[in-house]
């Protein structure tokens, strides 16, 4: 698979003690685009990506902490969302001087969703295509609605996320998964899982060397924020318009949780794609495209 990630621009955003790794793309004055990875992930994740936006964009992607050549600092409260939505602002700041576009995945797209969902980050964010990751305290919300009026219909969208998040109860262990990801993480039983869940031929997808450390590192943030922010959820909006890539065969994240959000955003676009969680490393022209189109009828 063809990439453009060794042609990038290298550089280092601080974020008080946290060192970023972030990696910038095309033409520097040009609208920007920035992109941000979940687990277990790294900017790796938008190679395919990246080389359908630089002709026209800025594109940045970078290490979330944790993760690939950025600050793996040492506790689960490092990795509370207020502080992974630092280290973006932290990244908006340092790369450029005009509102940007954010293109995120997974957890990066719940960090983008606490991000945009701060006062005033219309100011700092011109738009949010959100791909494969809800906002913690929307999705506490639809499930606490449903649940207040248990219909059939409503019990149903809860429990069928709830089967999808099984999972994370795993990750959320104490000692058990990273044991577990540090003897089978390796990128090749990785790459079978993905094609396993995803359907996915394995050379579809780019991985950092650091991957097994990823898997264990990135832990701490399941560990930091769904409990806190499921059973706790806030009122929160965004001014920022919002596009919806929503993957109807996810394995993690189901459609249903989505219902709600309308009552969030001022501004709202949604796409349902029946394609599977990956959507960056699988369809990665769909993810460029829609981005360009969303992009585009903001201007």
């Amino acid at each position: 698979m063809t990439s453009t990630l060794a042609s990038s621009r290298a550089c280092t955003v601080r974020n008080g003690d946290i060192e970023l790794a972030v990696h910038e793309y095309g033409p520097p004055d040009a609208p920007t685009i920035v992109l941000v990875h979940g687990w277990p992930d790294t900017h790796h994740l938008w190679s395919g990506v990246v080389p359908l936006l630089a002709d026209e964009f800025h594109v940045v992607a970078y290490d979330v902490r944790g993760h690939g050549e950025s600050t793996n600092p040492p506790d689960v409260s490092d990795f509370r969302l207020s502080e992974l939505a630092k280290d973006l602002f932290a990244v908006i700041d340092a790369t450029s001087s005009e509102p940007v576009h954010l293109l995120a995945h997974d957890w990066g797209s719940v960090t983008g969703w606490e991000a945009v969902c701060e006062p005033g980050a219309e100011r700092r964010i011109a738009s949010f295509t959100s791909i494969s990751g809800p906002n913690l305290d929307h999705l506490g919300w639809w499930v606490r609605d449903r649940l207040a009026r248990p219909t059939p219909r409503n019990v149903a969208g809860p429990l069928s996320q709830l089967v999808s998040s099984a999972y994370t109860a795993f990750f959320m262990m104490p000692g058990l998964p990273r044991w577990f990801f540090g003897l089978l993480g390796t990128e090749r039983n990785w790459r079978l899982a993905l094609r396993f869940m995803e359907g996915m031929p394995v050379d579809k997808a780019q991985f950092a060397p650091t991957l097994r450390a990823d898997m264990v590192s990135g832990l701490r943030i399941y560990r930091a924020n769904i409990a806190q922010r499921l059973l706790n959820p806030r009122e929160r909006h965004t001014e920022v318009p919002v596009q919806l890539l929503i993957n109807t065969r996810d394995v993690a994240v189901r459609a249903a949780g989505y219902a709600d959000t309308e009552r969030w955003v001022r501004r709202l676009v949604r796409q349902e794609l029946p394609t599977g969680h990956w959507l960056p490393y699988s369809q990665p022209t769909v993810v460029a495209e829609a981005t360009r189109q969303f992009v585009g009828s903001l201007r």
